[in-house]
């Protein structure tokens, strides 16, 4: 079960008691889901209780025992503790980490993409700007791994360096028709100076990071091979996890989904890895790539305080639990991967 599962199984629990008469609230669009915090337990905790206690006119420890009992019997949670001022804390069977790394692993780069084309085509238009137009290339990029079909157009033929350079290109040319209108006019602001001498992973990112309607900085940071860069955070975390797995198997082991049984990244990362489907989907829906390039930061951010314990140090044998640690370094290398190949950029395997 993932996070995102989880939260719809805490709705539908308070969905439940109201049903039942037990709670007189009007049911949250969202649960928050999340690592347990001090003095909390098992895989992981949501304040639920304490967001519905003053419209229920309660305790927030009186809901949450409400909750409870609708949390417990669910296949896949094995237990519900409540701690605190109203917690409730969650412990899954199969682990919940092997589960969520087993599924990510299992479904590759396409982790969170939907199979099957959903609704009518998706249409988007573009100026003639180059901003425009990699936002419209990698929205194209994005519906398309949730299912919709899209055709994307543009007042005039790109620059050719844009091609070249950037990546982009459109279906058509030309203003959308009264008989063809388009879904989305892809207008953000447009870019202070010209993103070409970035080359086209800095250049999209530049471009792609900040929300459409904030200004991009066009500078040389996004050059700079060090921490304070995001998007260097991100590529170094994807190849550190390429050099781990190349490192692991001269070492004679392999991956393995299991219990990491480390707190280094393990607390942060397993929300943020399970959250990605539903950041994939909100960034589609919302027509918004920086989305999904702010979630790769988190990712990454996560990953990285984990990466140091993956391999066995000295003479220290190889065991489950660095196998599964290889398997979650693993899993947040392939969301990396598939999220940066999603809005156009490369996921080296060396840096």
């Amino acid at each position: 079960m993932t996070p995102v599962e989880l939260s719809r199984t805490v709705l539908h629990a308070v969905r439940r008691a109201v049903d039942d008469g037990e709670l007189s609230v009007v049911v949250p669009e969202r649960a928050v889901v999340g690592p347990p915090g001090p003095g909390g337990c098992g895989d992981y905790a949501t304040n639920i209780a304490l967001q519905l206690s003053r419209p229920a006119g309660r305790p927030p420890r009186c809901v949450a025992e409400i909750l409870r009992p609708r949390l417990v019997d669910v296949d896949g949670i094995a237990d519900v503790v409540v701690t605190g001022p109203g917690f409730l804390n969650i412990r899954l069977r199969d682990a919940g980490a092997a589960a969520l790394v087993r599924r990510i692993l299992a479904e590759g780069v396409r982790y969170g993409h939907l199979a099957a084309p959903a609704g009518h085509p998706v249409r988007l238009h573009s100026p003639h700007d180059v901003r425009a137009l990699v936002l419209t290339d990698a929205l194209a990029r994005i519906l398309r791994s949730q299912g919709a079909v899209v055709r994307t157009s543009c007042d005039a033929r790109p620059e050719p360096e844009w091609e070249r350079v950037l990546g982009v290109g459109v279906d058509a040319f030309g203003r959308p028709g009264a008989d063809e209108p388009a879904d989305t006019l892809v207008r953000p602001v447009p870019a202070p100076a010209d993103p070409l001498p970035l080359g086209r992973d800095a250049g999209r990112w530049a471009l792609l990071r900040p929300a459409a309607h904030d200004r991009p900085r066009i500078t040389g940071e996004h050059l700079v091979q060090r921490e304070g860069n995001p998007l260097f955070r991100v590529r170094y975390a994807h190849a550190r996890v390429r050099a781990l797995v190349r490192n692991a198997a001269d070492l004679g082991f392999h991956s393995e989904p299991g219990s990491p049984d480390t707190p280094g990244g393990t607390a942060a990362l397993l929300p943020v890895l399970g959250d990605h489907p539903r950041v994939l989907a909100a960034a589609a829906a919302h027509r918004a790539p920086d989305r999904l390039a702010r979630h790769l930061v988190a990712v990454a951010d996560a990953a990285l305080p984990l990466l140091p314990a993956v391999l066995p140090l000295g003479e220290e044998k190889p065991s489950a639990a660095h196998r599964a640690r290889l398997a979650l370094a693993e899993a947040a290398g392939t969301v990396l991967a598939g999220g940066l190949s999603l809005l156009g950029i490369d996921a080296p395997d060396h840096l």
